[in-house]
Formats: structure tokens, C-alpha cells, sequence
């Protein structure tokens, strides 16, 4: 099971970051600009965010396995849209829909790797989010081949085809029938539960700024280069695998170290040292010093997504764990969602060292929260 759902975050973040790399094509095809841009991918992140806590409470209530599967399912039809559909209307559609399939996805799929992995939590989810390296990884290679060779249209359509054969291993694998209950939720509980303390309203707050950060970062960031660092699309597409690269070993390692010590004091080195290291970025003279500056960004704000999730899943009723997470991460996301927005219309009408002293700070402000708390 860690398998198949790890091999299904992967292939859908590949999907997902696919987007990145793309985005000055699909800005040149669809004749938008980098606001409109901005605004389709915050609609694809505020779908995603609010199908989080209902995913996982249904998850919680009927089963796992009731959600991962038409998940799955949605997220083919999601990327066959973005592979065939024509014009903005087929872009916004196709983002809609994969943001759909992704919600349904993602706390059911965290929700059962929680559940079987307990003593080692940290790890197996740590496994589990570096699924979004690789595809991030991949996609960096994908583009450049795209960007030669094909539309950006093109790479969608084998993304589907691989989230079509996980499905099927799912449906395969699983010891699970599909179990529908009652539709209620108690939503109402599950916000007391998460907002029961000071300390945990600050850590919700923490994080929401946290991935906030990572919305604007890693959906600008190759369009940065490009545009403000004068990079080719291929430069920019490979000076972006750094990012990834990094997270395929930071996030293990991460989940692993906060199993054996606090996963707050990690998290919180992790979000000074990304905040220290986006600066680096902005103020780079060398490209030899960006380089160095991505690599330790990446390395720093990797960390937050293992201990993130492990934060909250420790606090959580057994019973409940689904519904909590889902519900943190909802806000979390909702955050993320304006993170692209945001630099998308700083950058129009002022920079981009703007905008990303803007992200600098909300780390700053999630570390000290963190270290409160």
C-alpha cells in the first residue's frame, strides 16, 4: 500500500509540476498574462484545498479505499483535459478538475499510510511526500523534452495513462471494498478539536504561511528565472530539478529525524534556513551562488511537509485523524492557493524580489510560531 499510493502521489505531482516549468508556454499559447495565470492555478489549489477535510472525514467514516479510487479516476479525466482541451476555458476545466481528483486523493492516501505505519510515521510519510520530488523531477525532464520537441499540451496525456495502470493496481491490491455511509460530517468538532489551544491555533497559523511560501515559490519560481534571471525555458526547467532533487532526500530524513526528536525544532531550522536562502536567491550575483542558494532553500522548507502532516496526525483522535488532517490542510491549502495570485500580481505590477521578500518574511513569521508553540 505505501507502494501504490506513494507511486500515485508521484505520478499526479509529476502532472502537477508539469504546470510549472510549462507556464511560459502555456502564458504564450493562451495569450494571458502572468495575473491570469496566477489566478487558473489558484483556482486549481482552492478546489484542492476544499475537498481536503470532507475526503478525509468520508475516509474516516466509510473507508479508505472509497475515496482513493474515484480519486484516481478524476485525476485521469483532469489531465486528459489539460492534454486535450483547447483555450483558456479547457485550461481553467482541466485545473479544476485535477484539483477535484487530488483533494479526494490526498488525506485518504496519507490517512492509510498513518494507519499502517505508527511506531515509524514520520518515515513512512516522509516516503510518502517525496513522491512529489520525483514527480517534480520528472516534470523538470518532461518539459525540457516537451518545450523541443512537442506543445506543452503533449506530456498530459501519458500522465493520464500512468494514473490510469496505478489505479488499476490499487483496485488490484487492496483488501478494501467500496463502503458508502452516512454523507453527515461534523465539521463543527473538528474545527474545536484543532483550534483547542493557543498552541495549536499558532501552529495552524505557522503553516498556513508556510505553504503560502511554497504556493508562490514553486509555481514562479522557473518563470522567475526565465524572465528576471534571463535563463533559457531549458535552464530554467533544469535549474528547477534542484528543487526536487534535494526534497527526494530531505523529506525521509526529515520524518525520520522528527520520529526521534521534537518535529517542531526540525521544522523550525528548516523554515529560518529557507527564509535565509530565499534571500540568497533574490540577491544572487553568480549564478554559481544561486545555485547554491536554491540548494539550500530547497533543504530548508522541504523539511515542513513530513512534519507537518505528523504534527497534526499526533494530536488526533484515532477516529479522527482523517477528518483533522483534512481539515488542517484544507486551511493550509486555501493558503497555498493565494500564494500563486500573490506573486502573480506582485510581479506584474512591481518585481519578483518583491514578491519573494513577501515569502521570506511569512517563513520568518512560521518559525517564530513554531518555536512558541
Amino acid at each position: 500500500m505505501l507502494l501504490v499510493v506513494s507511486l500515485g502521489w508521484a505520478v499526479l505531482q509529476t502532472g502537477r509540476f508539469l504546470l510549472s516549468p510549462l507556464l511560459p508556454a502555456i502564458i504564450s499559447s493562451l495569450s494571458i498574462t502572468e495575473a491570469t495565470a496566477g489566478l487558473a492555478l489558484a483556482a486549481f489549489q482552492g478546489v484542492y484545498a476544499v475537498t481536503q477535510y470532507p475526503g478525509g472525514e468520508y475516509s474516516d467514516n466509510w473507508n479508505r479505499t472509497t475515496l482513493i479510487l474515484p480519486g484516481l479516476a478524476v485525476l485521469v479525466v483532469g489531465f486528459l483535459l489539460f492534454g486535450l482541451a483547447g483555450g483558456l476555458l479547457g485550461f481553467l476545466a482541466g485545473s479544476v478538475v485535477v484539483g477535484l481528483g487530488k483533494g479526494l486523493f490526498a488525506i485518504p492516501s496519507r490517512a492509510l499510510v498513518s494507519d499502517l505505519f505508527t511506531a515509524r510515521r514520520g518515515r513512512a510519510l516522509g516516503v510518502y511526500a517525496a513522491g512529489t520530488d520525483v514527480g517534480g523531477l520528472l516534470a523538470s525532464g518532461i518539459a525540457v523534452l516537451a518545450l523541443t520537441y512537442a506543445t506543452w499540451r503533449t506530456p498530459f496525456l501519458p500522465v493520464a495513462a500512468a494514473l490510469a495502470a496505478v489505479t488499476a493496481l490499487y483496485a488490484l491490491w487492496t483488501r478494501e471494498s467500496v463502503k458508502v455511509g452516512s454523507a453527515s460530517l461534523d465539521a463543527a468538532g473538528t474545527v474545536r478539536r484543532l483550534v483547542a489551544s493557543s498552541r495549536q491555533r499558532e501552529t495552524l497559523l505557522a503553516f498556513a504561511l508556510f505553504y503560502f511560501m511554497v504556493g508562490g515559490f514553486i509555481n514562479f519560481f522557473p518563470t522567475y528565472l526565465a524572465q528576471a534571471r534571463g535563463f533559457s525555458d531549458g535552464l530554467a526547467s533544469a535549474t528547477f530539478a534542484i528543487v526536487f532533487v534535494v526534497g527526494l532526500t530531505i523529506k525521509p530524513l526529515a520524518g525520520g529525524l522528527g520520529d526521534r526528536y521534537s518535529r517542531r525544532h526540525i521544522a523550525v531550522a528548516g523554515l529560518l534556513l529557507g527564509a535565509v536562502s530565499l534571500t540568497g536567491v533574490v540577491l544572487a550575483q553568480s549564478r554559481l551562488v544561486l545555485y547554491a542558494a536554491v540548494f539550500a532553500t530547497a533543504a530548508g522548507y522541504k523539511t515542513g511537509f513530513p512534519l507537518a502532516d505528523a504534527i497534526i496526525m499526533d494530536e488526533a483522535p484515532a477516529d479522527g485523524m482523517g477528518a483533522d488532517l483534512g481539515a488542517a490542510r484544507a486551511l493550509f491549502l486555501g493558503a497555498n492557493a493565494l500564494g500563486p495570485a500573490y506573486v502573480g500580481v506582485v510581479a506584474t505590477y512591481a518585481d519578483y524580489a518583491v514578491a519573494f521578500g513577501g515569502l521570506v518574511v511569512c517563513l520568518l513569521v512560521a518559525a517564530v510560531l513554531l518555536l512558541r508553540g
